[in-house]
């Protein structure tokens, strides 16, 4: 039995795929156990959790979560990069005595937190890293992940220029990574790149990423899902005969723009679609109600919906953006940040679906839903992805991976 820490952002999204490498650990009779900041998240279902001290002028918690779910595009994932410095330097600071106290063998650190590898350095640790976001390696031709640019790989200059301007405007938490490495006496490690380390895992898989030179970086192995997230369950509500169901998720970033479910509301019913949405309880019931769609709820079995719906409309979430295409269904995009606008990027680049287009223009979003609904080459396309993840290996192949790293 070894005792693996996992340190990741205390986004939910991530947290949640970390827990289901987690639970694969752990029936192999494994301890992996969460080491967050302070004032995250206090479970994780049967993986422990534990925080770092607190300290005096660190941002809370939630008010970074706060201002992380507030769409603002670019400017607001560059914000979100400056608070998590702050969230960095408190796992740096109080991390080694914790892992210590906490019998740390192994660290599995997520790529956009690199207090997991600054710390494995420190301690002499085996380090594994993780992506559970759009991979942040880079490659020639592959944009930054939180832009929506094509894949472009004769266009080299002006990724540079957009590269210099992210480091940039990363400064902070580039210092941050910089002051650690020295106190730590680990080398130089200067930016977020640095960090990613030798072991990579990745849920993102070659059939859908931007074309990368061999060898990968990383091993993609899928999404990392729960037994329980996956299982072919019937889903809460009855499925629609004689019209195909399109499900909708704008996580918690939109979850509450009732103008915008309003128009997908009108644009379904126009494209004669049964409309499902989980808002993640950002709408009250009567302004659920009052969208009079098939069903909606604050919460629903993704897969579960996905399995039988025709269309996903989301933001673009890497895990929503998987679990969709595991599922073989196109999709509609709404990117608001962070790596939403690469994962659109690379399902155009595939044919797998299409930017949604303005709720100020319900008709067109109708004939967007109408045509996809309909578009036999699409579905082909993205039963060859769905294929390609269900084969990747998931929480399995993770796991195997990380116990080859064991001492």
């Amino acid at each position: 039995m070894a005792r693996i820490a996992f340190l990741c952002p205390p986004f939910a999204a991530h947290v949640a795929s970390f827990r289901a490498l987690g639970d694969e650990l752990a029936a192999r009779g494994h301890a992996p156990f969460f080491l967050l900041n302070a004032g995250a998240e206090e479970s994780s279902g049967a993986i422990p959790v534990h925080h770092v001290p607190g300290r005096r002028g660190d941002p809370e918690v939630d008010r970074v979560l706060a201002a992380a779910e507030k769409p603002g595009g670019l400017l607001a994932t560059l914000r979100t990069i400056a608070d998590s410095a702050a969230l960095t330097d408190q796992l740096c600071e109080g991390g080694p005595d914790q892992l210590r106290a906490l019998g740390a063998e192994l660290i599995v650190g997520d790529q956009l937190e690199p207090a997991g590898f600054l710390l494995a350095r420190a301690l002499d640790l085996p380090f594994v890293g993780l992506a559970c976001a759009v991979p942040i390696d880079p490659a020639p031709g592959v944009p930054l992940p939180f832009l929506d640019w094509p894949y472009e790989p004769e266009a080299e200059a002006k990724l540079r220029r957009t590269s210099a301007i992210a480091a940039a405007l990363s400064r902070r938490q580039n210092r941050m990574i910089a002051a650690w490495a020295e106190r730590f006496g680990i080398g130089p490690h200067a930016i977020l790149e640095d960090c990613l380390g030798e072991v990579q895992l990745a849920q993102m898989v070659p059939a859908l990423d931007f074309p990368r030179p061999d060898p990968l970086p990383f091993v993609p192995v899928g999404p990392l899902r729960r037994a329980a997230d996956i299982a072919d369950a019937p889903p809460p509500f009855a499925v629609p005969v004689g019209h195909p169901l399109v499900f909708a998720t704008m996580g918690t970033l939109l979850g509450g723009d009732l103008k915008l479910w309003r128009a997908l509301a009108v644009a379904c019913k126009d494209a004669g679609a049964a409309l499902v949405i989980a808002h993640g309880g950002r709408l009250s019931d009567a302004e659920a109600a009052s969208l009079g769609v098939h069903h909606a709820a604050a919460f629903l079995p993704y897969r579960a919906v996905m399995r039988r719906s025709s269309l996903v409309i989301t933001h673009g979430g890497s895990n929503t953006v998987l679990d969709a295409l595991a599922c073989g269904v196109p999709l509609l995009v709404r990117p608001v940040g962070f790596d939403q606008p690469g994962n659109l990027a690379r399902i155009r680049h595939h044919g797998l679906g299409e930017k949604l287009a303005s709720p100020r223009r319900p008709r067109r979003i109708a004939e967007q839903v109408a045509r996809l609904v309909e578009d036999a080459a699409m579905a082909s396309r993205c039963a060859v992805v769905a294929e390609a993840l269900a084969s990747a290996g998931g929480a399995r192949k993770a796991a195997d991976i990380v116990e080859q790293c064991l001492p």
